[in-house]
């Protein structure tokens, strides 16, 4: 089906232009947003969906996953993204430690996402093992985003970033918890790092739309981490990742120009000063 760029004219993407969308075959473009000055850059391009990722925990504290971040922090990052969005539909992650386990826990940490940061939606890993805290979630009327295949806050249980689901049980499983989120009333699933014919396969059963990330072309959507694809941090290399800039390098160049101007008494110069 060829796509159409109708959807780029909407005044708010919500959960059901994001329906609209897979059933036109638009595909639906997702980066992630941490702060209010990308944001802000971000929902001016017509993005449609930002994710205010975990993966915060990563690019914007330093750590070496996603398990040290938390709710505070999330609605912190989450509330400057609001402030500066008006058409894309925001989603927040849940932290780790946030919903497993704990379904009333999860509705609480949820509750607070939506009204600390005015958010759209939330977006909670897994798939069979936290479907009561998705269920407790969906009936308060909150949006729910799920993510199955490589799930980051689980790495400790994989003990490796490898590709998700290559065997048939685990493929299965995958398939298994995309249509009970489906079932549940998720309104899109994110797919990270399994193989494209699995990505393809989950696509064509479900109704909802599937968002990949190293998941293959024939979903209904990407998203990436916006450091990565900016160049900003260059350390993560995945083949999933394309990289558009390399910000890191020209930051260094214009800061470096900066440091060489003010040693040399070339800033501020006399049209720079009062």
């Amino acid at each position: 089906m060829t796509a159409s760029i109708s959807f780029r004219n909407v005044s708010k993407v919500t959960t059901h232009v994001l329906q609209e969308m897979k059933l036109k075959g638009e595909k639906i473009a997702m980066l992630t947003a941490y702060d209010y000055s990308f944001a802000r850059i971000l929902d001016s391009t017509g993005i449609d969906v930002i994710l205010v990722g975990d993966s915060a925990s990563n690019v914007m504290a330093g750590h070496t996953s996603t398990l040290p971040i938390t709710l505070n922090e999330m609605i912190y990052h989450g509330s400057s993204v609001m402030r500066a969005v008006k058409r894309a539909l925001v989603v927040v992650d849940l932290p780790f430690g946030t919903y497993q386990g704990n379904s009333k826990e999860a509705l609480n940490s949820a509750i607070r996402i939506m009204k600390e940061c005015g958010a759209d939606a939330v977006k909670l890993e897994g798939g069979k093992e936290i479907l009561e805290s998705v269920d407790r979630i969906l009936s308060a009327g909150i949006p729910v985003m799920g993510h199955l295949g490589l799930t980051p806050q689980s790495i400790h249980k994989f003990g490796t970033y490898v590709v998700r689901a290559t065997d048939k049980e685990e493929a299965d499983k995958l398939v298994e918890d995309a249509h009970l989120l489906e079932k549940a009333g998720c309104f899109a699933v994110v797919l990270e790092k399994i193989p494209a014919k699995l990505g393809e396969l989950v696509t064509r059963e479900l109704k909802i739309p599937i968002i990949g990330i190293g998941a293959g072309r024939y979903v209904d959507g990407q998203v990436l981490v916006l450091h990565d694809m900016l160049g900003i941090t260059l350390e993560f290399s995945p083949r999933f990742l394309r990289r558009y800039h390399n910000l890191s390098e020209e930051i260094r160049g214009s800061v470096n120009s900066y440091i060489n101007d003010v040693k040399t008494l070339d800033f501020p110069n006399e049209k720079e000063q009062y």
